[in-house]
This record gives C-alpha cells, structure tokens and sequence, in this order.
C-alpha cells in the first residue's frame, strides 16, 4: 500500500500551525522586558509578579495532558480552534487588565488556551504527513517555530515597549489567532478517534495538580534554595502524581496510556528529550544574566545577541531529517548531545572580559547539537504512538519538555544560586548596611542596585566581588551540564541502538 505523500495544502497548513506554535512559545518570554512597566501601573507585590511571571507556564504545563487527550476525542482542529478563540479573548483581558489580580487569573486562563495550542498542532502534523521524510522535515519546522518564538519574544517586547503600552504584547496573539480562525477550517483536516476514551476528571484533576505542585516546587527551590515550603510542594506532587498513576492503572478510560511506555523508542526519546531540555534551559538561564549584568547589555541587545542561537537551532531542525534517514536516529542524536556538550564546554572560559564572539560560538554550537535531540525525540515519541493516540503522545511530549525546562532552571539554578551566595559571602566588603548586603547576597540583580549606591570605591569592589561568585556559579552549574549532556548521549547510544524512523508507525 502506497503512503500518500502531503501537497502544497498540508504544507500551508503546517505554515499556519508554526504560525501558532511562534505565538505559543512568545509568550512565555515577550513579558520579560514588560516587568517594569507592569509594576509602575499594577503596583504588585513580589509575590503577585511572580505569579504573574510564572503562571502562564505552569497552567500550560499543567493542562497539555488533558487537552490531549481531548482533542482525540472532540477533533484536533475543533479543539485547535476553540483555543485560538478562548487564546484571543483571554489575551485581550490580559492587555487591558486594572488590576495584578486580573491580570494573574488572565494569564492562567492563556495557559489553559495555550495548551490546546501544542499537542492539537503536533498530532494534526502527525496526521497531514504520512511519508516518514516529509513528517520529520514537518516536525523540524515545528520544533524550529518554538525556538523561534522564545527567541523574538523579548526583541519584539523591546520594540513595542518603545512605542506603547505593556498590554501591547498581549495583543500580538490577536491577529495571528484571527489568521488561524480563518485559513485553519480551509486547509488543515479534522481528526478524531471514533473509539475514543471517556475523559476522566478525577484523572485530569490529579495530572493537573502533580505538574503544578512539582513546577511550583521547583521554582521556588530555584528563587529562595531548599525550605520546607517548596519541599512540601514538591513532595505532594510526587504524591500527586504516584496517585494519578495508579488510577490510570485501574480505570477502563485512563488519561495516559501507560502501554505506551513499553514501546522502547516512545521512552528512550522521552528520557533523552528531558535530559536535553533539562540542559538546555538549566544552562541558558544563566546567559541571559550574565549579557545583562556582567557585560552590562541592555534587555534588547542582550536578545540580539541570542539571536544567532536561534537561528542555528533552526538550520539544525532543517538540516536533521536529511540526515534522520541515512543515519540511525539514535546515533544522530547521541552525536549532537556530544556536540551539545562540546559548545556548552566552551563557556567555562567566560569571564568579566570575555569577547562576544566566544559566547556566540558556545551558543551556536550548542545550538546545532540540541537541535537534532529536539526534532528526532519530538518524531520518534509522536511516529511511534498509534495514529488515534497521536494527540496524546504529543502532549506526553510537550509536558515532558515543560517539566525539563523547569527542573533544569529550578537545580541548575538552585546550584549557581547556593554557589554565588556561598563565595559572595566570604567575599564581600566589610561597611555595607545589613539590609543592602541580604540584597546584595540574594541575587546578582541585587548586587548590582546596592552597588550604585554605594561609594564609588566599595561599590566596584563589590561588584567586581559579586561578578566572580556568579562566574563561579555559572561555572560550576555549566560542568554538572557537560556531565548530564555526555551520559545522554550515553543513554541515546543504548536505549536507541536498533531504533529507525520507519519503525516508528
């Protein structure tokens, strides 16, 4: 039986779908530069710009699995649609909220619509592309399209921040939604599975409350170290979480098909995929940091400067499928984690004086070696689910990736964190307040401020103090990021061995 291979019409569609992967992803980094503008109007608490910060990701992470879910059963494209709907009035309450409040209950309300986004996006792909070939070079562009997104978030906040007002940023999801209102019913097919499973809600009540309960924990251990309340956050996740997989163990209708983790390239690439992202995002929270406050860049150079990161991840998602059928997946993947590691490696030599052009190349040669782990991981999870599955595997894969993203920011971090406090701390000058050096101790930001308001001569001594117990920080977190990249690579080698694209269906 011959495969139908996808015209001009499922490559448009894939056009529009990347168009609202771009959007799902700006918006987890276009409100970044926004924070100061939010606070002179809303006047939040800390705790409340937190939140404000953080909650979009945490609703999007913890809804992917039950979206999923959902969309096999009502339509992948109904379901799509419905949540560029809810995403356009949602993203309009939040550009014009009064309050932090509203705007705190907005932006959870666009997390839940943006979850609809991902997993309907990914399985309707799995579903247009038939051909092995043209399903990874669709995948690369939708794994490109993220990349894509987080990179010109903060480029396009900066420039609309020059001109108007911090609920502008909001606004960007409204025409693009109202694009995929009006092309998706024309070009992108409808499917379901006709034997679908009843949602359960107890099931998507637990997947919900373990993902927000793990993701908060985290964050917090990452923001404030290790207490006793995001231990306990984190412990109830765990609990959360040992519950949900239990029910799906006894209920007919289970909201994850564990069976599916039996199959040796779903699970591999879900453990090289979190180690990936894990990696990835644990490492490059530090990079934005040091552009900003060590080498002194404003918040739109500093995105600029990430740009070329960027864009090698996009050449490497295009070039990956060339190579994905000649050369065993897990193979590639081994060698760009490998890769990964060798670009990573290069930033143990930064410091206060480093040339831009060193940092570049560590990004981009990490850049060309995630970016395969991305795409082939994404290809395999999704290629090796049954095609009435396909909505929930994708959303496996997407929480996967959110759950990486978190834990790699909240330990690396908490590593860097308890690192720059512990060398800050027999460091730091003597005749600096008690109240200026708890902030000056807490975080680098932090040191930063108090150091402009102190004498010119203990403020550079502080700062150059302050700038060396982060380098040692970075450094430290950034070898635990070469290990982790390594034994991934070594895990890929093994689990993937005999793992090959056209055994995925």
């Amino acid at each position: 039986m011959s495969i139908v291979r996808a015209g001009s019409r499922q490559w448009i569609g894939l056009g529009v779908l990347s168009l609202a992967c771009v959007l799902y992803a700006m918006d987890l980094t276009v409100l970044h530069l926004a924070v100061p503008h939010i606070s002179a109007d809303l006047h939040p608490t800390s705790s409340q710009l937190l939140w404000i910060m953080d909650i979009y990701g945490f609703f999007v992470a913890g809804s992917l699995i039950t979206m999923g879910n959902l969309g096999d059963r009502i339509g992948r494209r109904k379901l799509l649609l419905i949540g560029a709907i809810t995403f356009a009035i949602t993203s309009a309450l939040a550009a014009f909220s009064t309050t932090a409040e509203m705007l705190i209950v907005s932006r959870a309300l666009l997390g839940v619509s943006g979850a609809t986004l991902a997993p309907s996006t990914l399985s309707l792909i799995r579903n247009m592309f038939h051909d092995d070939k043209q399903r990874s070079i669709a995948i690369g562009v939708w794994v490109s399209s993220f990349s894509a997104g987080a990179a010109i978030g903060p480029l396009v906040g900066g420039v609309l921040l020059e001109y108007f007002w911090w609920g502008s940023v909001f606004l960007l999801a409204i025409p693009v939604m109202i694009i995929l209102l009006i092309l998706g019913p024309m070009i992108l097919p409808e499917f379901r599975d006709k034997k679908a499973r009843r949602l359960d809600p107890v099931s998507a009540a637990l997947s919900l409350g373990a993902i927000l309960a793990i993701i908060y924990g985290v964050k917090q251990i990452a923001q404030d170290g290790l207490g006793l309340e995001p231990v306990v956050f984190f412990g109830l996740g765990l609990a959360i979480g040992f519950a949900f997989l239990l029910r799906q163990k006894r209920i007919p209708d289970p909201l994850v098909d564990l069976e599916l983790f039996k199959i040796r390239a779903f699970s591999g690439s879900l453990i090289t995929f979190l180690l990936g992202v894990f990696v990835a995002f644990g490492a490059f929270v530090f990079i934005s940091q040091y552009l900003q406050l060590v080498l002194g860049l404003s918040p739109l150079q500093a995105g600029l400067w990430t740009l070329p990161w960027a864009l090698a991840f996009v050449a490497g998602s295009t070039i990956t499928p060339r190579l994905a059928h000649r050369i065993r997946p897990g193979i590639i993947i081994a060698v760009g984690l490998v890769i990964a590691g060798a670009g990573l490696g290069l930033l143990m030599q930064i410091d206060t004086q480093t040339s831009f052009w060193l940092i570049m190349t560590a990004l981009v040669v990490s850049s060309l070696g995630l970016a395969p782990v991305f795409t082939l991981a994404t290809d395999l999870v999704v290629g090796s689910a049954p095609p009435e599955r396909a909505g929930a595997a994708s959303a496996i894969s997407e929480t996967t990736a959110e759950l990486g993203g978190a834990l790699g920011i909240a330990i690396l971090g908490s590593v860097g964190t308890a690192l720059y406090r512990k060398e800050l701390a027999e460091s730091i000058p003597a005749g600096i307040p008690d109240g200026a050096r708890y902030t000056a101790m807490d975080t680098l930001a932090g040191a930063v401020q108090v150091s402009k308001s102190l004498p010119s001569e203990i403020g550079t001594i502080l700062l150059d103090a302050a700038h060396q117990s982060f380098l040692h920080g970075l450094h430290i977190s950034i070898m635990v990021s070469v290990a982790l990249t390594m034994s991934a690579a070594v895990l890929a080698t093994i689990i993937l061995k005999n793992v090959k694209i056209s055994q995925t269906h």
